[in-house]
């Protein structure tokens, strides 16, 4: 066993133990074991000192000329190599500020505003020698420069759109407030805009401080997880944000009052997203202390003042509002109105002056029936409205995709009724009372059950069967309309026109390529009977709607989007899904019914052409012919005209529809091969025939005369269509192309 040779325990060893003397021999110490003697004559104790150890010697190097100059030279050699950071290319700082020492000299930007490609929000006043001299260092404003990670893959309308934001939030474009509505359409990338926002007002100022110390951001429930994955994505765990999507009230109490107890420049968790129905029962917790900027997406929905959830926000204490709507005119200019008062309050008056000032005078001039005058005060008001509100509003449409994604073909089809169809829908036309209440202008309940009767038989005979059975009003005598031995178990396509269509475009589609399609309806009895046809069709599908929970939803539209997902069909619920998934797997979509709200089908039109998309992209909207759903298809054409003139500031919007012609929903025009086309006026074609080429660059969106009626199937840009025409299936077609000049057979 090894044992020590240090001196000390060599001595101790020696001392204590007489028996070890043999195995201490192998080492001697010095002869001499007594120190030498101390300064004055007295004795130290022993020393024992390793053989190992060299003994020191005096160093005697001393400088060679004592000369004074040669000595002032040597130190210049010295002092004339400055210290230099022994790294390749090191630009940094030299070691010139110590930890706990105040930076001194003039503050600096966090990002180098003169770096390529910087994107630089603010820049200080530029100041001469003089006032240099004069300026307090400690309070001179710094640039504000967007994190290069982020400027980095920010498109160029994105990069305008932060700048604008910024701009809204700090004041600096209304003074005295600090609100905004980023109005973009889908897929513009209005949420990354919006987290360079937050990131920007986290980390910086131009008072060299950040801007605020904590975000909230609120939206619908099925997209608190996509807002929580969209800043991992592009901050890269920057940042910590907290994400409450569900829990009990205690647990959600505890995280809220977590949250608004951060303090500091560093808050651990300064992000917080939450879902309107959470935050409107939890309001309390969040009102008592204050927030630096609130985000509310999907913000269509506080098109209410006077609903809770309105309220709720409205009661927060935070002056910078930023809401987020692809559709900020859905109905009417009044709920326009709630929109912009929300995030600035005051700008447009009262609810009652705006209405007097503005809404009446506008609608007035916008209908068919109105006067010059009329139409000329409209446009004066439209004007003084659009001049107000674009101060604290951005818009950009999805035209500016078409430089980043695939082509996008929208298509109306509209497919006659089958004769079961036609009969069923005379006979309630024949036995509905509230037909002529409707016609007075009264709108009662009743009205509006005949209303949802009459868009389900548009959709398939199957869906009022038990209406006829109980013989409920209006489906009197009408169950003697169906096949003998009818049952609702199994599906019969060709009893339904629309459905026959969609089951003609579904074999086709699988036969021809590997596109994906997305089928979406509002009613989920109608994503039933779309089961039941994948059933009968050995179909793979999956299914969201309004039963499915949240965090379920993100796992299915993930692995949709997989390329290895076998899956061909996702059917969709608008009312539960048709808002913010990114569903870029599939690149075929099928709108099944309308709904009254444009922006709803716009929404869910808008899953499947988004960023990442890398397939040219087929919309079908299918419209029973002659029917209620025309008529649902043309009052969705005024709002889009009215939402063309507010918000995209469109001049030359036709005036389609009287407010007297809207009315007339209890009709059935047989004769019709399609009742928009007729009424739309369309100047380019006769007889049924286009004879007159769209203008380049079109958007038939705004302008419906802009789409055109094809009565030739070689015409058709889509071979699925054109093979539905040869399967002997008779409808009327519109094309909408963002890029027709790229030039499509």
């Amino acid at each position: 066993q090894r044992r020590s040779l240090a001196p000390s325990q060599l001595a101790k060893r020696k001392a204590g133990d007489e028996d070890e003397e043999e195995e201490e021999e192998a080492w001697q110490p010095p002869t001499s074991r007594k120190r030498p003697k101390a300064a004055g004559g007295t004795e130290s104790g022993e020393c024992f000192r390793s053989p190992f150890r060299k003994p020191l010697a005096q160093l005697t190097n001393r400088p060679h000329c004592l000369d004074s100059s040669q000595h002032e030279a040597f130190i210049r050699s010295i002092l004339s190599k400055p210290f230099k950071v022994p790294i390749p290319n090191y630009k940094g700082p030299l070691g010139l500020r110590s930890l706990g020492v105040k930076r001194a000299g003039l503050r600096g930007p966090l990002h180098d505003p003169f770096e390529e490609g910087a994107l630089v929000l603010y820049e200080p006043p530029v100041l001469s020698a003089h006032d240099q001299l004069k300026i307090d260092k400690d309070k001179a404003p710094v640039h504000v420069v967007v994190d290069p990670v982020l400027s980095r893959v920010l498109r160029p309308h994105q990069r305008e759109g932060v700048k604008f934001l910024w701009d809204c939030v700090t004041s600096r474009r209304i003074p005295g407030s600090h609100g905004c509505i980023m109005a973009d359409e889908m897929g513009l990338g209005k949420t990354l805009q919006c987290i360079t926002l937050m990131w920007t007002l986290l980390r910086q100022s131009p008072h060299c401080k950040p801007e605020i110390e904590k975000a909230l951001v609120v939206s619908p429930s099925s997209l608190v997880r996509n807002w929580y994955n969209e800043v991992e994505k592009w901050l890269g765990g920057r940042i910590q944000p907290l994400a409450i999507d569900g829990g009990s009230k205690d647990e959600i109490d505890r995280k809220l009052v977590g949250f608004m107890n951060q303090r500091g420049l560093r808050v651990p968790s300064p992000i917080l997203i939450i879902s309107y129905e959470t935050f409107r029962l939890h309001a309390e917790v969040l009102q008592k202390g204050s927030v630096g900027l609130v985000i509310c997406d999907e913000g269509h929905r506080l098109k209410n003042s006077e609903n809770q959830t309105y309220q709720a926000l409205n009661g927060l204490n935070t002056p910078r509002r930023v809401l987020i709507s692809g559709t900020p005119i859905q109905n009417d200019l009044l709920e326009y109105f709630s929109l912009v008062h929300f995030v600035n309050s005051g700008i447009l008056g009262t609810a009652q002056e705006f209405k007097r000032h503005f809404e009446m005078p506008i609608l007035k001039g916008r209908d068919a029936d109105a006067s010059e005058a009329e139409r000329h005060k409209g446009e004066e008001r439209l004007k003084e409205l659009i001049s107000i509100v674009n101060r604290c509003l951005i818009r950009r449409t999805s035209d500016i995709l078409s430089k980043y994604l695939p082509v996008k073909i929208e298509q109306v089809v509209c497919c006659r009724l089958t004769p079961l169809q036609t009969e069923l829908y005379k006979n309630f036309l024949k036995q509905a009372k509230p037909v002529e209440e409707l016609k007075e202008g009264k709108i009662s309940v009743s009205s509006l059950s005949s209303i949802t009767s009459l868009k389900k038989l548009c959709n398939h005979p199957a869906l009022i069967y038990d209406k006829c059975v109980e013989e409920e009003e209006g489906f009197m005598g009408a169950l003697g309309l169906f096949p003998s031995g009818y049952s609702t178990k199994s599906l019969e396509p060709q009893l339904s026109g629309k459905m026959l269509v969609l089951d003609y475009i579904l074999a086709v589609t699988k036969s021809t390529s590997n596109d994906k399609v997305v089928l979406v309806s509002n009613y989920t009895q109608t994503l039933d009977l779309f089961e039941k046809l994948c059933r009968n069709r050995r179909y793979l599908y999956v299914r969201l709607d309004g039963t499915m929970s949240i965090k379920k939803r993100a796992k299915i539209v993930e692995r949709f989007n997989s390329a290895s997902s076998p899956e061909f069909i996702f059917m969709l619920s608008s009312k539960a899904g048709g808002c913010g998934l990114n569903l870029i797997g599939a690149n075929r979509l099928v709108m099944f019914d309308p709904d009254w709200n444009p922006a709803n089908d716009e929404q869910a039109m808008a899953r499947v052409w988004r960023d990442g998309q890398k397939k040219m992209c087929y919309i079908y909207r299918l419209l029973s012919t002659g029917t209620i759903e025309e008529k649902i298809f043309q009052r969705q054409t005024h709002k889009k005209a009215l939402s063309s003139c507010v918000v995209d500031e469109e001049q030359d919007v036709e005036r389609h529809f009287s407010l007297g012609e809207l009315k007339e929903l209890f009709t059935l025009n047989e004769t019709t091969t399609s009742d928009t086309h007729d009424k739309i006026k369309c100047g380019r074609c006769v007889n049924g025939q286009q004879v007159r080429p769209p203008p380049a660059g079109s958007d038939c969106t705004s302008d419906l005369s802009q789409w055109h009626h094809c009565a030739d199937k070689r015409r058709l840009p889509d071979s699925v269509l054109r093979a539905a025409w040869d399967a002997a299936v008779t409808f009327t077609f519109y094309h909408h192309s963002h890029e027709e000049q790229r030039g499509i057979p």
